[in-house]
C-alpha cells in the first residue's frame, strides 16, 4: 500500500488538497468558520511541505529554483492569517504536478510501446522438431519458425515470401510483403501464415534489442525532467522578492507582500514549458524518432547547421542492380543463372543480384559445385551450365570485349560497381550496381531548410566525383569528400562557428562526430551500431525525411513552450503589480493565478496536437494505388535501360533499325500506357498529398515530353530507310529519350514514391 501511495503521490496530494479546500468551503457556508480555517490551514501546510521539499532538493543539487516563491507565499499566507489563499496555492501546485506527471508518462508510454512487445522466447527449427528456447540463446545461422501473429525475435533472412506488420518500427499501418531472401528485422509481426527465417545476428545485436536499449536510455535521460523554470529563477526570484518588499515598505502592510508572492507562484514556468517539450517527445516517438530527453529536443529546435554522412544516410546504404548489359539477347537468363549461383554466396553484392532476379519473377535453381574465391567472385554449376560471377579482371583472360569495355567506362563515370557473368566460358552479361539516393532525401533537405536549417554540409569518405553527384541531387551547400572520422570532427568544429550543429550518420565511424555535435542523429532502422549509442536522436524508421518532421515538431514544441511562458508570466507580472498596489488581496490573487495557470497549461498542451504539415498523409486506397504504380514503374526499368543499349549498338557502317523498331513497339505498348496511367491516377494523388497542383507540374510536363519523343521516334521509323542518316537520327532520339526517362524516374521516386514507406529489407 505504501508503494502504491508513493507511485501515485501526485494524485494523492491533488485529491487531499482538493478535499481540504472544498471541505473548508462547505464548513464556511455552513457557518463553521473555525473548522473552515483549520481545513485551509492544513491544506496550506501540505503545500508548504511539498514546496519546501522541492526547494531543499534544488539546494542540495546547487540548482536555482522558483519553488522558493511558493514556500514564501504559503508561509506568508499562514503568517497574515490568509489560509484560504494558501489552500488555493496548494491546489494549484498539486494540479500542476499531476499534469506534469501525466505528460511525462504519456511520452514514456509512447517510447515504451517498443519495449513492452519484446519477445522472450524463439522457436528453433531442429531435426527433432520445433524447440522453444530463450531468445538470448539464439545465434547466427539458426532456423527459426515465426507463427502467425508472433513478433520476429531476431534479425534474419526469409526462407519464403511473407507479410509483416511493421507498424511498431515504422509507424506505417499497412502490412508489407517481403520476398524470399529479403532481410527481416526483429520487432515486426508476422501478418501471414507461419514462416521460417535464417538468423543473421545474435539476439543481443538484433534491431529490436538495440531499440529496447535506446528507449531505456531515452527514458533515463528524460527523467527527472529538468524544469525550464530553473533557468529563469536567477532573474524572476529576485524581482519578485524586491516587488513584494517594496509593496510592504510603501504600504506598511505585510498582506500586500503576501499577495504579490501568491500571484507570483510561477506555475507557467514550472509546468507549461516542460509539458510542451514532453509533448514534443511524445509526438516525435509516434513518428519513429526517439529523442533522448527534453534537452536534446530543445537543441534540435535551435540547430541551424547540419552535417550529414552519405552512405546509408542520403543513400540506401546497400547496392542495387541498376543496369544489365548483355553481349546480345535477353538479359533475364544470365541474371537468373547469376542469381541462382549467388544464392549460395555471402558476398555483399550477392543479395542485390538475387533480389533483382526475384523482382523480375525469375525462377531460381539450386547451384552445385559452388566455390567462392575471396575478393574475386563465385563459380558453380546451374542447370548443367558452368557459371562464374565476379570481377571482370578475374573472369576475362585477354582484352575485354568492346561491349564490356563500354559498360565499365560508363560505370566509372557513374561511380557504379560492375559484376561480370560468364556462362560456359563466354561473357554473357555485365551488371552495374549503385547505392541509390534515398527518394526522400531531397525532400528532407528542403523541409529542414523550412524548419530552420540554414546550411547543409555533406561529409563522406567516398571519392569526390560520387560525393559531388549526390550533393548536387540532394541540394547541399558544400561537399567534403575523402573524409576520415577526424576530418568529420574538424568539419563540425568549423561549422559550429556558424551556428548550433546537427550531425546525421549511421555507421560506426560516425559515432565520434555524433557525440561531438550539438545534436547527433543516428539511423537505426536496420540495426543499431555505436552511432545509435552516441546519438541524441535515433530514427527507428527507414526514412530520412522523418528527421525533418522531428525538427519541425521540436521547433513547434519550443515555440509553444515560449508562448505559454510569455503569456502566463506576462499575466502574472500584471497581477503582481496589481497586488503591490493593493488592488488584489491574497485570496483573490490566488484564484486569479489559478486561472492564469490553467490558461498557460492549456496553451502548452497544444503541443500534443499535430501541427499543420505541408505533406498530407496518404489514405489506404491512395497508398494501394501508388504501390501498384510503383510495381509497374520498377518493372519498366529494364525497358528504360534497353533504350540506351539499343542506341549503343547502332552503327552507321552496318545500318540495321530492326532492334529500334522492336523497341519502339515496346515503348508504345508498355511504357506509354504506364505514363498515361501515372498522369491520370498518380499525379492527382501526389498533388493532394503535397497540397498543390503546382508541386507536380514537372511530372506532368515530362509525361508529355516522353509521349512526344516516342511519337517522333515512330514517325522517323515510318518514314525513313535503314541508312546511315536515319541511324544517326534514331540514335540521337534514343539518347535524348533515355535522358528524359532517367530524369522522370528520379522525379517520380522523389515526389511520388518517396511518399510511400521504404521498401526492401
Amino acid at each position: 500500500m505504501v508503494g502504491m501511495v508513493r507511485r501515485h503521490l501526485e494524485t494523492v496530494v491533488l485529491i487531499v488538497s482538493s478535499l481540504l479546500l472544498a471541505g473548508g468551503a462547505v464548513a464556511w457556508w455552513t457557518s463553521a468558520p473555525d473548522a473552515a480555517t483549520a481545513l485551509w490551514v492544513a491544506g496550506t501546510i501540505l503545500g508548504l511541505i511539498l514546496a519546501l521539499a522541492a526547494t531543499l532538493d534544488a539546494a542540495r543539487h546547487r540548482r536555482p529554483t522558483v519553488d522558493v516563491i511558493a514556500v514564501l507565499a504559503l508561509a506568508g499566507s499562514l503568517a497574515v492569517d490568509e489560509p484560504l489563499a494558501g489552500a488555493i496555492v496548494t491546489l494549484m501546485l498539486a494540479t500542476g504536478q499531476v499534469l506534469e506527471a501525466r505528460a511525462d508518462a504519456r511520452a514514456r508510454r509512447e517510447l515504451g510501446l517498443l519495449t513492452a512487445r519484446a519477445p522472450g522466447t524463439a522457436r528453433r527449427v531442429t531435426d527433432a522438431g520445433i524447440l522453444e528456447v530463450p531468445v538470448d540463446d539464439v545465434g547466427v545461422g539458426e532456423r527459426l519458425l515465426v507463427r502467425a501473429g508472433e513478433v520476429v525475435p531476431v534479425d534474419g533472412r526469409l526462407v519464403s515470401a511473407a507479410t509483416f506488420d511493421e507498424s511498431a518500427l515504422t509507424g506505417e499501418p499497412a502490412p508489407v510483403s517481403r520476398d524470399a531472401g529479403d532481410d527481416v528485422r526483429s520487432g515486426v509481426v508476422n501478418a501471414g501464415p507461419p514462416v521460417e527465417i535464417v538468423t543473421t545476428t545474435a539476439a543481443a545485436d538484433s534491431t529490436y534489442a538495440a531499440l529496447v536499449r535506446l528507449v531505456e536510455e531515452a527514458q533515463a535521460r528524460s527523467a527527472p525532467f529538468v524544469r525550464s523554470a530553473d533557468r529563469w529563477a536567477v532573474v524572476f526570484v529576485p524581482v519578485t522578492l524586491v516587488l513584494a518588499g517594496v509593496a510592504w515598505w510603501v504600504a506598511g502592510d505585510p498582506v500586500r507582500a503576501v499577495a504579490v508572492l501568491v500571484v507570483a507562484t510561477p506555475c507557467p514556468l514550472l509546468l507549461a514549458a516542460p509539458i510542451a517539450l514532453v509533448s514534443g517527445l511524445s509526438r516525435a516517438a509516434r513518428m519513429g524518432v526517439v529523442i533522448k530527453g527534453g534537452g536534446a529536443l530543445e537543441r534540435l529546435a535551435a540547430a541551424t547547421v547540419m552535417v550529414v554522412d552519405k552512405t546509408g544516410t542520403l543513400t540506401r546504404g546497400r547496392p542495387e542492380v541498376a543496369d544489365i548489359v548483355t553481349a546480345g539477347g535477353d538479359a533475364d537468363e544470365p541474371l537468373r543463372l547469376a542469381a541462382s549461383l549467388d544464392q549460395m554466396s555471402a558476398h555483399v553484392l550477392a543479395g542485390p543480384i538475387v533480389a533483382a532476379a526475384l523482382a523480375r519473377g525469375l525462377a531460381l535453381e539450386r547451384a552445385g559445385e559452388v566455390e567462392e574465391i575471396h575478393g574475386q567472385g563465385v563459380v558453380g554449376t546451374v542447370a548443367g551450365r558452368r557459371v562464374r560471377v565476379g570481377r571482370a579482371g578475374w573472369i576475362l583472360t585477354g582484352d575485354a570485349p568492346p561491349w564490356v569495355a563500354r559498360v565499365r567506362r560508363r560505370a566509372a563515370l557513374d561511380g557504379s560497381m560492375t559484376v561480370l557473368v560468364e556462362v560456359d566460358g563466354v561473357a554473357a552479361a555485365m551488371l552495374t550496381l549503385q547505392d541509390p539516393i534515398r527518394p526522400d532525401a531531397p525532400r528532407m533537405v528542403r523541409a529542414l531548410r523550412e524548419a530552420g536549417i540554414t546550411r547543409v554540409v555533406l561529409a563522406t569518405g567516398d571519392r569526390p566525383d560520387v560525393a559531388q553527384a549526390v550533393g548536387r541531387i540532394v541540394g547541399v551547400d558544400e561537399v567534403l569528400a575523402d573524409c576520415t572520422p577526424a576530418d568529420k570532427l574538424a568539419a563540425l568544429a568549423r561549422e559550429a562557428e556558424r551556428g548550433a550543429t546537427v550531425m546525421v550518420g549511421d555507421g560506426v565511424n560516425d559515432a565520434p562526430a555524433l557525440a561531438a555535435a550539438g545534436v547527433g542523429v543516428a539511423l537505426a532502422a536496420r540495426g543499431a551500431t555505436a552511432s545509435s549509442e552516441a546519438a541524441d536522436v535515433v530514427l527507428t524508421v527507414d526514412r530520412i525525411d522523418a528527421l525533418a518532421r522531428a525538427k519541425a515538431v521540436a521547433v513547434r514544441s519550443r515555440r509553444i513552450a515560449l508562448e505559454a511562458v510569455a503569456i502566463g508570466m506576462g499575466l502574472s507580472l500584471v497581477a503582481m503589480v496589481a497586488a503591490a498596489l493593493g488592488l488584489l488581496g491574497p485570496t483573490v490573487g490566488a484564484a486569479l493565478q489559478e486561472v492564469i495557470d490553467v490558461l498557460a497549461i492549456g496553451i502548452a498542451l497544444r503541443a500534443v496536437m499535430p501541427g499543420r504539415e505541408r505533406t498530407r498523409a496518404l489514405g489506404a486506397e491512395e497508398r494501394a494505388v501508388l504501390e501498384r504504380l510503383r510495381v509497374e514503374h520498377d518493372g519498366l526499368g529494364p525497358l528504360v535501360e534497353r533504350v540506351a543499349t539499343v542506341a549503343d549498338a547502332l552503327s552507321v557502317q552496318a545500318p540495321d533499325l530492326a532492334p529500334v523498331r522492336d523497341l519502339a513497339h515496346a515503348l508504345e505498348t508498355e511504357l506509354l500506357p504506364h505514363e498515361r496511367a501515372d498522369e491520370q491516377r498518380l499525379v492527382p494523388i501526389v498533388a493532394r498529398a503535397l497540397g498543390t497542383r503546382e508541386a507536380v507540374a514537372a511530372l506532368s510536363r515530362t509525361h508529355a515530353e516522353i509521349e512526344h519523343q516516342v511519337a517522333r521516334l515512330g514517325r522517323l521509323l515510318d518514314g525513313g530507310d535503314d541508312d546511315a542518316e536515319t541511324v544517326v537520327e534514331a540514335r540521337r532520339l534514343l539518347y535524348g529519350l533515355y535522358a528524359v526517362l532517367r530524369l522522370h524516374n528520379a522525379q517520380e521516386d522523389a515526389d511520388a514514391f518517396g511518399l510511400l514507406p521504404a521498401s526492401g529489407g
